[in-house]
């Protein structure tokens, strides 16, 4: 904004706009977080570093994470692990794994190919929930499925954005300096499990008494950026810190109560991050890699589908359903935006068209994933008709 125009009128009038995008994109069923990008690279040269701007943003950022760690008590997290790990392991090795190897083929360095990678590994969990209600698929076989696999996406992704973060803070990062690192992810982790296993199932009266009072948010949303600042004082990443204290209050049994005091900041801050990420792309000298792109949106989409194709069919579900559920994985989002702010220069515009240009395709397919299946099951179907007597 222009210097000398208070800074309340400065916050109302970007909140405003958010609001108008936030808007426009529900009556055009277009994600918000992509109309909050496009925002973000449209008033870029307007507003120069603003740190109360990157401090909302991280705020929203952290309680995101802090609100999918609500989620995941830990015998759900026991017990989800045993049907998806296999479908998630192969999600990992195509959709990280082998995007980083087809970067590194095209002549990028290690870390630049590992962010790069940790961008088209996740599938947006936002954009794909809200897709499915939206389509009224909800009821259908496969979203059992997909919802599955954007749980362990959630539960992995903040580690890779943590290794991600470590790798990224000394370029001569030795097999030492990873060793530690893992174990700096191993430290915070088990710490959070044994005070949520030890420490906060006996509070559960204490939080219950709690609920309702106008004090409850000061001690949820202190806890998530108290252990998030953690992580960060280790050299981690805070999304994990957040991800971690929401295990662990999901232990109070409490997380409906926590979820409901907490969503509100939360949708208020999130929508500033997704903005302020656009206005740190720099799209003045053009699209970098432009072969590696086209390539890479290639293979996001194919990823996707075989993880459909395969995982599907090792969750249990038939051909057909496995592969609508495969077209139905591919838009990125939140995660991608969250990786994509450890690169810097070329990697970063190349990470924001990919994000952008994915979340789109990914829209589209996810939309069409009836349609699509169709045209190489429509053929089976027909003639399975054909053989039906029709009484009389």
């Amino acid at each position: 904004m222009h210097e000398g125009t208070p800074i309340l009128v400065s916050i109302g009038v970007i909140l405003l706009v958010l609001f108008v995008m936030g808007y426009v994109g529900g009556k055009v069923k277009i994600p918000g977080v992509i109309l909050y990008i496009f925002l973000g690279l449209g008033i870029g040269t307007f507003i120069s570093e603003n740190e109360l701007l990157y401090t909302a943003s991280e705020i929203g950022i952290v309680l995101l994470f802090f609100l999918l760690g609500l989620e995941f008590p830990l015998k759900k997290l026991k017990k989800m692990a045993t049907k998806v790990w296999k479908p998630g392991l192969l999600d990992v090795v195509l959709n990280f794994g082998i995007s980083a190897v087809i970067c590194l083929f095209f002549g990028l360095d290690l870390l630049t190919s590992f962010i790069i990678g940790g961008v088209l590994y996740a599938t947006s969990s936002s954009i794909s929930a809200k897709l499915l209600e939206s389509t009224k698929r909800l009821a259908n076989a496969e979203s059992e499925y997909i919802l599955a696999i954007l749980i362990f996406e959630d539960i992995v992704a903040p580690i890779i954005v943590a290794v991600l973060i470590g790798l990224a803070s000394d370029s001569g990062i030795t097999g030492m300096d990873f060793m530690i690192l893992l174990g700096k992810i191993l430290l915070l982790t088990v710490v959070a499990m044994v005070i949520g296993r030890f420490g906060f199932t006996r509070l559960e009266k204490f939080f219950e008494r709690l609920v309702g009072s106008d004090i409850f948010i000061m001690l949820t949303v202190g806890i998530a950026l108290s252990y998030a600042g953690l992580a960060l004082l280790l050299g981690l990443s805070e999304v994990l810190g957040a991800f971690l204290a929401g295990i662990m209050l999901a232990e109070t049994k409490r997380s409906e109560a926590i979820e409901q005091v907490t969503l509100p900041v939360r949708d208020l801050l999130l929508p500033i991050f997704f903005m302020h990420f656009g206005t740190t792309i720099d799209l003045g000298e053009g699209v970098p890699y432009v072969g590696l792109l086209l390539t890479l949106v290639g293979w996001a989409l194919l990823g996707k589908i075989f993880v459909g194709i395969l995982g599907g069919r090792w969750y249990g579900l038939t051909k057909r359903v496995a592969l609508r559920a495969g077209f139905s994985l591919t838009p990125r989002g939140e995660f991608s935006v969250v990786i994509a702010t450890i690169a810097t220069g070329a990697a970063k515009v190349f990470s924001s068209v990919f994000i952008l240009t994915s979340a789109i395709l990914g829209i589209l397919i996810f939309i069409l994933a009836p349609k699509l299946t169709n045209l190489f099951y429509e053929k089976k179907r027909v003639k399975k008709n054909i053989k039906l007597k029709v009484p009389g």
